[in-house]
């Protein structure tokens, strides 16, 4: 089941999620048209921002499968700054996505989103890192934010 769910998938079925409840139940209006075209450059750049770890995954040659041991510690690129640039890319993504469509209801898309992110995916992740790497990755949990 896990692998079905991995990240990208999610990510998918939350975009479609949005787009369902944004035809279905669009509550209020919160940016009209031409406006929500603002949302636009915040998809490009968190799918750019996801997809740049994504390559510096593969590399450095370590895991970016969620539910697979982590290879290496990577403190590379936007890591320096939040220990998960990827869901945070996703996130950025599927804020523009709820932007561009312009009403309330997609929010609830993204925050289901962001929860499961953070509560599922981050803390197996952590786990796993702190399993693999001990007192290195306590430092950098430490010293480096979950999201920003």
């Amino acid at each position: 089941m896990r692998n079905l769910l991995l990240p990208p998938i999610v990510l998918v079925i939350s975009a479609a999620a949005m787009l369902l409840l944004h035809r279905l139940w669009p509550l209020a209006v919160l940016l009209p048209t031409p406006w929500n075209a603002a949302g636009l450059p915040l998809v490009a750049a968190g799918l750019a921002v996801a997809s740049w770890h994504a390559r510096l995954f593969r590399r450095i040659g370590t895991e970016i499968n969620t539910f697979r041991e982590p290879g290496q510690l990577v403190r590379e690129g936007m890591f320096r700054f939040s220990r998960n640039p990827m869901y945070l890319g996703f996130a950025a993504a599927l804020a523009g996505v709820a932007l561009v469509l312009g009403s309330a209801s997609p929010w609830l898309a993204w925050l289901t989103f962001v929860v499961l992110t953070d509560r599922w995916y981050i803390r197996v992740e952590e786990a796993a890192m702190q399993a693999r790497f001990g007192d290195q990755y306590a430092a950098y949990r430490r010293a480096v934010r979950r999201w920003l």
